[in-house]
């Protein structure tokens, strides 16, 4: 798998809610430059900045990165108009002629998604402050003016109601009159999932995209959502493919792999293992990052053992109430891959040890490569890691496994970055 940066200008990108970075960096690696980022939570925050302190210094600067987008839109816009100005200055971008490139945005889904706190505190949606989101994303883009703009969430905001007696798909409905209501913006949508573009995960995104009218931009015939996104490209690496080079024979429970134990194993393995900016390919006994196992019982790796001896079947007496486990694959059926990673690496198990997955196999899943590090702790549980809705506590901690299973998958946004910079390099 040989991927290399666009030969082209880096154009500016602003992230809303980038988490811990996997959209921007996809749209990076395809020759986009982020120039302004926003996320809530301190940890993902960290994770994002951290990972790029060479490459884009000025991100560290306070004034171009905010924790909480509804700042930027309150007080008549105060923030944003102080944004446009030091982006003239610093970066020759110059909003009010239309110089931004692009906005990309997925606020918060816990509140739409099947799976997350809603499992435990079920609460109507109206009362989640976090849905509201994207009429703040709105106002921003109608602020900013990018070229083009990418709203991205899970698929179950399709049918999503304010409240338990709704209308079925009401909320996605007024996403899309909000959207709609930004004057000059050509705007369509599509349901895409995440192998269709090489990624070895099932994860259905709806994405919505808008492209501003006066450039013109010649569209791709046969391509999603009326040629604004990218065609599908398949590719994606079974799971051995993905994790062989990983294994380490000699790993304990609770005990941590820092070196490399293989050389790359498959081409995947290359590119995951490549340096930040591809000059170097990381050997066997070179340092490896995120590589710890947690420390099961007998009673769990017992029930592993007889998963991995017995195609994933567990017996009655091994079954709990509290996780239900899959067996992984070494290579996916003739149907492709059929998980998404959430936020519980508990939910699976290795495809030939009894284990559950470390933080870099997790990593791998949404195509991190490997130098790609993660700030915050390991796991955590309970109401630190859903909060509780019904009791008006949505603060939560983001461990490292939660800021992975939260991201947009790397190789899915370096496709939709290919396919931007196509269209803004054939403008009529």
């Amino acid at each position: 798998m040989t991927v290399r940066v666009q030969e082209t200008r880096q154009r500016s990108f602003v992230d809303l809610f980038a988490g811990c970075g996997g959209l921007s960096l996809g749209l990076e690696i395809a020759g986009f430059q982020p120039v302004f980022v926003s996320e809530l939570n301190r940890d993902a925050l960290d994770t994002y900045l951290l990972n790029r302190k060479t490459r884009f210094r000025l991100l560290q600067e306070d004034k171009y990165h905010c924790r909480d987008v509804t700042d930027m839109t309150k007080d008549g816009g105060a923030l944003l108009d102080k944004l446009v100005r030091n982006l003239a200055r610093d970066h020759g971008i110059d909003t009010n002629t239309g110089d931004l490139d692009l906005l990309v945005g997925g606020p918060p889904c816990q509140g739409f998604s099947r799976i997350g706190h809603r499992r435990s505190y079920p609460v109507d949606g109206s009362k989640i402050p976090s849905n509201l989101l994207y009429r703040d994303m709105a106002k921003v883009i109608d602020h900013l003016r990018p070229k083009i703009f990418l709203f991205e969430n899970v698929r179950g905001l399709l049918g999503a109601r304010w409240t338990s007696g709704g209308k079925k798909g009401e909320i996605w409905d007024d996403v899309q009159r909000t959207f709609d209501q930004l004057e000059g913006y050509e705007i369509a949508h599509e349901l895409v999932y995440a192998w269709e573009y090489g990624v070895p995960q099932n994860r259905p995104r709806i994405l919505l995209v808008g492209v501003r009218r006066d450039l013109s931009i010649d569209i791709e015939d046969n391509c999603p959502a009326g040629g604004l996104l990218p065609r599908p490209s398949g590719g994606y690496p079974n799971l051995k493919e993905l994790w062989s080079d990983l294994v380490d024979p000699d790993y304990e429970p609770g005990g941590q792999t820092t070196e490399y134990p293989h050389d790359p194993l498959s081409e995947i393995q290359e590119y995951l293992r490549r340096d930040p900016v591809g000059e170097r390919i990381s050997a066997k006994g070179d340092p490896v990052l995120e590589h710890k196992y947690t420390r099961h019982s007998e009673r769990v790796i017992a029930r592993f053992k007889f998963m991995l001896h017995n195609q994933g079947r567990i017996p009655e007496h091994m079954k709990t109430r509290k996780f239900s486990q899959r067996l992984l694959p070494a290579r996916w059926g003739s149907d492709g891959p059929n998980i998404t990673a959430t936020s519980l690496p508990d939910d699976y198990v290795h495809y030939c040890q009894p284990r559950s997955l470390t933080v870099r196999e997790w990593a791998r899943l949404q195509m991190f490569p490997d130098w790609y590090q993660f700030a915050g702790k390991r796991t955590t549980g309970g109401i630190r890691r859903a909060g509780n809705p019904r009791e008006g506590i949505f603060d939560r901690e983001l461990p490292k496994y939660t800021q992975i299973g939260n991201a947009v998958p790397v190789e899915l946004a370096r496709k939709l970055g290919n396919h931007f910079q196509r269209l803004l390099g054939k403008r009529g």
